[in-house]
Order: C-alpha cells, then sequence, then structure tokens
C-alpha cells in the first residue's frame, strides 16, 4: 500500500490500540485506586462494569449512527469526548466521579470503533488489500490490550491516576492526526422518513438492560431477582425493537441484514471466542495474583506472551487467509483455542511459568487465526451504505461476548466454591465456548466445500457480494 494508505490504516488502528489499552491498564490498576480511594467491594467493581454497559449499550447505535451521521464526523467527535472523559477519571476523588467517567468513556468508544471500522472497510478496496487492513486492525487490538497489561502495571506504580491520563495524552495525538489524515466527506444525505428514534431508544434500552443483567451473573444467587428481571425486561425491550423496525420507513438495523448467514456466523462466532478468551484471560490473572501470590506487574508479564497475536495477525495470518480462505482459517484458530484451554484444566497450585507457557502461547495464536478473519467476514459483502452497521452488530457482539465470557467464570468460580477447584471449573466455560464456536464455524467450511463442489469455487466464509463503492472516497493503494 502506499504510504499515506498506510498512515491512514495506522490512525484508525489507533483508535482500537487506545482502547484496548485503556481497559487493560485499569483492569490493573483498581485494586490500587480501590485502596487510595477508600471505595467499597461494590463501587470498584462498577468503575470497570460501566464501562462494559456504555460500550455494549451503545454499539449498534453507534455503528448505524456512522452511516447515517458520517464516520469521520462520529470518529473525531467521540474521540474528543473519549479524551476529555478520560482526563475526568484521572482528577477524580469520588466513586461515582470515576463510575460517571467509565460509563461515558465506554458509550464513546460504542461510537468510536464503528466508525473507525467502517472508514476502514469503506476505504479499502473489497478483497486483499481490505483484508490486510483488517487483520492490522485486528492485531493492533489485540496487542493494545497485551500492552496495556504491562503499561498498567509500570504506570500504578507512578500512581493510579496515570493510568486515565495516559488515554489522555494518546488519544490527544490520534485525534491531531486523524483531522489530518482521514479524507473529508461530504454531508450525509437528509434520511427519507427522518431518524428512526424508536427503533434509537428500544435499542439502547435493550442493550443496557441485557448487558446489566450480564454483568450481574457474576453475582451468582446473590440479588438473583434482580437480575433475571433486568435479563427479562431486556428481552422484552429487544421484542419491542423488531416491531419498530418492520414499521419503520427508515429503521435503524434493517432486519434483512440478518439473512445473511457468513454475518450471523462471524457475530456468533465473535461473541463466543472473545467471551473465551476475556473469561480464560481473567481466570489466569486470579490463579496468579490471588492463588500464587503474584504482583500485578509479574503477572502482566507472564500474561504478554498472549500478545504474540499483535506479530503474527497482520503477517502471518493475511498468508494462511489467502491460501485456505477465512472459514478454514478460524475453524483453525477455535481448534487451536479448544486444545489450548485443554491445556490448562490439570493446573496445579505450584504449576511452573514453563508449564503454563504453551497455553498462553497457543491462547494468543489461536487469537491471531480467529479474531481478524471473524472482522473480515463479519463486514464482506455488505453494502458500503450498511458498512457501519455491519461494524456495529460486529462490535456489539464482541462486547457481549466479553462480559458473558468473565460474568460466566466468576460465577462458576464462586459455585464451585473458590480455590483451585473452583478455577478448575471456571476454566469449562471458556473451554465450552469455543468449542460450540468451533461447530458453528464448520457450518461455514461444509458450506464453502459444497459451493465449490457445484462449481461456485468458493472457499472463504462468505460469498461474492458486488460492494457499491464510490472510487473518490477510496485511499489510493
Amino acid at each position: 500500500m502506499s504510504l499515506r494508505a498506510w498512515s491512514l490504516l495506522l490512525v484508525l488502528s489507533g483508535t482500537i490500540f487506545l482502547e484496548g489499552i485503556d481497559v487493560a491498564m485499569l483492569a490493573v490498576a483498581v485494586p490500587t485506586l480501590r485502596a487510595d480511594l477508600g471505595l467499597g467491594t461494590g463501587t470498584a467493581a462498577w468503575v470497570m462494569s460501566a464501562y462494559v454497559l456504555g460500550y455494549a449499550g451503545f454499539t449498534l447505535l453507534g455503528g448505524r449512527a456512522a452511516d447515517l451521521l458520517g464516520r469521520r464526523r462520529m470518529l473525531l467527535g467521540w474521540l474528543t469526548v473519549f479524551l476529555l472523559f478520560s482526563g475526568l477519571g484521572g482528577l477524580a476523588d469520588e466513586g461515582w466521579t470515576l463510575i460517571l467517567a467509565r460509563f461515558v468513556t465506554g458509550v464513546a468508544a460504542a461510537f468510536m470503533t464503528p466508525a473507525a471500522l467502517s472508514i476502514i472497510t469503506t476505504s479499502y478496496e473489497e478483497g486483499p488489500q481490505r483484508n490486510k487492513a483488517l487483520l492490522v486492525f485486528a492485531g493492533t487490538a489485540a496487542g493494545g490490550f497485551s500492552l496495556g497489561l504491562v503499561i498498567g502495571g509500570l504506570l500504578t506504580q507512578l500512581g493510579w491516576r496515570w493510568v486515565f491520563f495516559a488515554p489522555v495524552l494518546l488519544a490527544a495525538a490520534i485525534l491531531v492526526a486523524a483531522i489530518v489524515l482521514i479524507p473529508k466527506e461530504p454531508r450525509p444525505a437528509r434520511v427519507k422518513g427522518g431518524f428512526d428514534l424508536g427503533g434509537s431508544l428500544t435499542a439502547a434500552g435493550a442493550m443496557l438492560l441485557l448487558a446489566y443483567g450480564i454483568v450481574r451473573l457474576e453475582h451468582g444467587f446473590a440479588g438473583l431477582q434482580v437480575t433475571v428481571a433486568a435479563l427479562a425486561a431486556g428481552l422484552l425491550l429487544s421484542g419491542a425493537f423488531v416491531a419498530v423496525e418492520r414499521r419503520a420507513a427508515t429503521p435503524l438495523v434493517r432486519l434483512g441484514i440478518l439473512r445473511k448467514a457468513s454475518l450471523v456466523r462471524a457475530d456468533l462466532g465473535a461473541l463466543l471466542f472473545v467471551g473465551s478468551f476475556f473469561g480464560f484471560q481473567f481466570m489466569a490473572t486470579l490463579y496468579l495474583q490471588e492463588l500464587r501470590g503474584w504482583s500485578s506487574l509479574q503477572t502482566a508479564l507472564a500474561l504478554l506472551v498472549m500478545g504474540v497475536d499483535a506479530v503474527l495477525a497482520p503477517t502471518l495470518t493475511p498468508r494462511l487467509v489467502a491460501r485456505f480462505g477465512n472459514a478454514r482459517v478460524i475453524l483453525g484458530g477455535f481448534v487451536l483455542a479448544v486444545a489450548s484451554y485443554a491445556l490448562f484444566l490439570p493446573v496445579g497450585p505450584d504449576w511452573s511459568y514453563a508449564a503454563m507457557f504453551p497455553t498462553l502461547f497457543l491462547t494468543g495464536l489461536a487469537f491471531a487465526l480467529a479474531y481478524g478473519p471473524l472482522t473480515i467476514a463479519g463486514t464482506d459483502g455488505i453494502a458500503e451504505e450498511e458498512q457501519g452497521l455491519a461494524s456495529g452488530l460486529l462490535t456489539t457482539a464482541t462486547q457481549f461476548g466479553s462480559a458473558v465470557g468473565i460474568a460466566a467464570v466468576t460465577a462458576v468460580y464462586g459455585l464451585a466454591g473458590g480455590g483451585l477447584d473452583g478455577f478448575r471449573a471456571a476454566l469449562l466455560v471458556p473451554l465450552a465456548m469455543v468449542a460450540l464456536g468451533a461447530l458453528i464455524t464448520a457450518t461455514g467450511v461444509r458450506e464453502g466445500a459444497a459451493g465449490s463442489a457445484t462449481g461456485s469455487g468458493r472457499k472463504d466464509l462468505v460469498q461474492d457480494v458486488p460492494v457499491a463503492t464510490d472510487a473518490a472516497t477510496k485511499v489510493t493503494v
């Protein structure tokens, strides 16, 4: 690609790197800030959960807003909000201020991330160049989270407030570069029939309630009535959302897009894979810190090997996709993850790092094989005017996956009585998630094989669908 194409890609990838490093650094710093501000256990938990609620609750709306209101406009505007509220978190002296800052930061990420992803899918020609760009984007996301664990451990030594101020500096640099490098876009045409306000309200309400219910699952039977009520209300609002969309002249979500099997399969696969990854990482951190007594920095350095995906995703994965197709590479990632988590099941109270290393390395390798191609499959073959929607659906799936994975392993860990037995029981959750994901992905491989047998010649996860593009908006490559 040209220098300009690479520069644009690095700026857009910087947004997902920012999101990943922000979450990882805070995860390491929570115990310290809790002690410094004298926060209760519940308040400290909500400092983390508020971000998930904001992100998962508004990602679907954020993706469609990028299509309707302008992708560049949404990215720059919400990146500014992200910057400001990260700074607010660093200045906070009370728990409620931190919770507010994290919630709004999550909302900002919900609009910012789908906008960045849809700019990539509409700026690079569909095919090898777009695939390469998406794999770089995916590898950068993983690298941000992996590096964030280490950087968060180092910054926490200086003071937990730097965990909030560092993203402010990074966001400011990305914002300046984005203003310069992202081409200005024409003002989007006025939506005929008006904006789908009813769909927006019911979608946001449903996503918030479902995310809240999922987050509460980690409390087990404590407050079970509230958890069930939140999930039930979320499902009811989801039904109302579908009813509204069927009648809307210009729906927030064109329900017909969900008839595309490859998109649904990719979104389900992303939910299960990301959920298993975060669930395993959460339990590995718990094992090292609480059962083994390792420091936060020692734990972060131990888990750093999982960041191998940041190197392999843009280098090895494109070659594998070109040779074997998306479906087979994704399936390989799922199968590798099954083996990886299974290797950790017999973990003991005094395992050496050498005994843990194969699982940690294979988990990172599996992420490199699966996550990027899932991103390609979730946006491939979608018309340009719906790329934001497809990106929003994919990002929503990944956010709900992370919430489900962490909540499920926490609940199982508690129900099993904690300790080493609880850890082994909880580890069955990510193992089951990737096993189910492998079965779902295998259907795509079979469909691809059937298509080849009938002369279609496809070895990919998706069908070839022409994408409407405006050549003037494409990056020169």
